[in-house]
């Protein structure tokens, strides 16, 4: 009885080892290549489910049917216009000649290489047939924000874009129609490339920072010139609208003032006219006052005998002051 336990447990072990290599699941995001000794046999398998295969002989190779990242590392290289810069690309691929794929690459690590290979270089190529100008813009139909407040001139020289005849998009799709084709080969089909960063190299990046600082500065210096040259003609328009102002009220006042001392002359003359008596202290009071605002302490006065200031002085009787 042991011995035949033993070999029926024997016999069951085989048999599960026998049934648990000839079984084997295909997952919904994997395909299946099945190698017999390392070549392949059979048709792929693409169809998600329970398969089976020849235990211990065949060997199931997954590959992935998802659609797959390829993040390539930034890379130097020159432009048409002689600027050295650093490019960031990413592209998203998938696998749809599976046995194609594994006779050539076998896994994702050789077909991540062969991928840096050929979109590296044809990035290269495409990079060095372009001006910076190409790969920075996005379209060639976009229009730069204007400042409302620049005149139509300002607007030309400062607020203009340098023209192109792609822009970045056609690049990138340049790269795509060179690339599509090579990797296609492998059993992988393209799906979409695209610029992740654009970047001067870090020994030119000091220089071309100064070169656009010193740019915006005389931009600056320009607004600046403007903007004093602005000021000065507002200020000069305002000392002269109130030297205008200044000029018109004094003409006004003098016109005032002079009306006002032609009117008061008539009154005096109308009263002190009425009489030669009254004419006569009239011209007394304004000779008096006439003496009040010219002698003043410690003055030495010359007047003539014959003036008309001297007469009212000559008829004073100094012993009847006394």
């Amino acid at each position: 009885m042991k011995i035949t336990s033993v070999l029926l447990s024997i016999v069951v072990a085989g048999f599960l080892l026998v049934i648990s290599g000839a079984l084997y699941t295909v997952d919904e995001t994997q395909q299946v290549i099945i190698t017999q000794f390392g070549k392949p046999i059979g048709e792929p398998k693409t169809e998600a489910g329970l398969k089976f295969k020849t235990p211990f002989v065949q060997e199931v190779n997954p590959i992935d049917k998802r659609i797959l990242e390829w993040d390539g590392s930034p890379s130097n290289m020159p432009t048409k216009d002689k600027l050295y810069i650093a490019v960031d690309l990413f592209a998203r691929w998938r696998i749809t000649d599976p046995l194609q794929y594994f006779l050539r690459l076998r896994d994702e690590r050789s077909a991540q290489s062969r991928l840096d290979d050929i979109l590296g270089s044809e990035t290269r190529n495409a990079v060095a047939k372009h001006e910076l100008i190409e790969l920075v813009r996005t379209t060639k139909d976009r229009v730069p924000l204007r400042d409302a407040s620049l005149s139509d001139s300002d607007q030309r020289t400062l607020g203009g874009l340098v023209p192109i005849t792609k822009g970045r998009a056609l690049v990138e799709a340049e790269i795509f129609a060179a690339a599509a084709p090579k990797v296609q080969v492998f059993g992988i089909e393209l799906l979409d490339i695209r610029f992740k960063r654009i970047n001067y190299n870090e020994s030119v990046r000091p220089k071309i920072y100064e070169r656009m600082i010193s740019e915006r500065r005389q931009i600056a210096e320009r607004f600046r010139s403007e903007g004093n040259g602005e000021a000065a003609r507002i200020n000069g328009n305002r000392e002269r609208e109130m030297n205008r102002i200044r000029s018109e009220a004094y003409r006004e006042v003098e016109e005032i003032r002079g009306d006002a001392d032609a009117k008061a002359t008539g009154i005096y003359a109308a009263a002190y006219n009425q009489t030669p008596e009254a004419a006569d202290f009239y011209e007394f009071q304004k000779t008096m006052d006439m003496y009040k605002s010219v002698m003043k302490d410690n003055t030495t006065l010359i007047m003539s005998t014959t003036s008309e200031a001297f007469e009212y002085l000559k008829s004073m009787n100094p012993s009847e002051e006394e």
